[in-house]
């Protein structure tokens, strides 16, 4: 009875944390750039004192889908969506450089440049700061260019260029606040053939029938998993009646 009750809590357990991944991809089908994460399960033995014969499920994500998901037309001059691999230096919360797609850019009531989730956008040298303008306008490189305030329209003053790098996709990781990094810390250089498309979004890559579909085949996992834990509990108490009555 032990063997198998552990192996179906463990299987029960595994279920859950998976759901709770498929969830969070779900929660997130609205997010500018957001990127899905994976999972999988796969057997693991446990060690110990004597030959490994008990076999658990373990539930892992194995990676992230880095894949670029479907253009949205905002006409918005702030709004900026990454082209093929590239991605967006930002100043990470507990310091140093960190990478994004999520490309729906604001200003501070100091002039300061920030991602969606309010995050400062970094230049050529630290964050980026754009003084008052009365248009703003960002070229595919990453240039930054306003029309000063009081200014004739024709006349353009660059401000800064947003840091745009284009590393190997297998070189990067997704942290637990969804910001991307380089394996082993580091910083990535900036990428000239990195671009951007100005006045778009990027919007998230999770299919979202497909996720549906894998959390309603969890459930009935987990439904079974359960099932058989109360079949083998039904079985313990049959097998100690007939014992009693022995």
């Amino acid at each position: 009875m032990d063997r198998s009750l552990y192996v179906m809590m463990s299987g029960a357990k595994e279920t859950l944390q998976a759901q709770t991944t498929v969830s969070n991809n779900l929660a997130n089908v609205n997010t500018t750039a957001f990127k899905a994460d994976l999972e999988q399960f796969r057997s693991m033995p446990v060690f110990g004192p004597g030959y490994p014969s008990r076999i658990y499920s373990l539930a892992e994500r194995p990676a992230v889908d880095m894949g670029s998901g479907p253009l949205r037309t905002t006409g918005r001059s702030l709004d900026v969506a990454i082209d093929g691999k590239g991605w967006m230096a930002v100043q990470a919360p507990q310091g140093g450089d960190a990478y994004t797609r999520r490309g729906d850019l604001r200003l501070t009531p100091e002039g300061l440049l920030q991602s969606g989730d309010g995050l400062l956008v970094l230049g050529e040298n630290g964050p980026i700061a754009v003084p008052p303008a009365q248009k703003i306008d960002i070229a595919s490189d990453g240039t930054i260019s306003v029309v000063p305030l009081g200014e004739k329209p024709n006349v353009l003053v660059v401000v800064d260029r947003i840091k745009l790098v284009r590393p190997d996709p297998k070189r990067l990781e997704k942290g637990i606040d969804g910001l991307v990094r380089l394996k082993g810390g580091g910083v990535s250089p900036p990428d000239a053939q990195a671009t951007l498309t100005s006045g778009s979004l990027e919007r998230s890559n999770v299919n979202t029938v497909e996720a549906l579909v894998d959390m309603i085949e969890l459930a009935r996992r987990y439904e079974l998993q359960v099932k058989m834990m109360k079949t083998t509990k039904d079985d313990a108490d049959a097998t100690a009646q007939l014992l009693r009555m022995g």
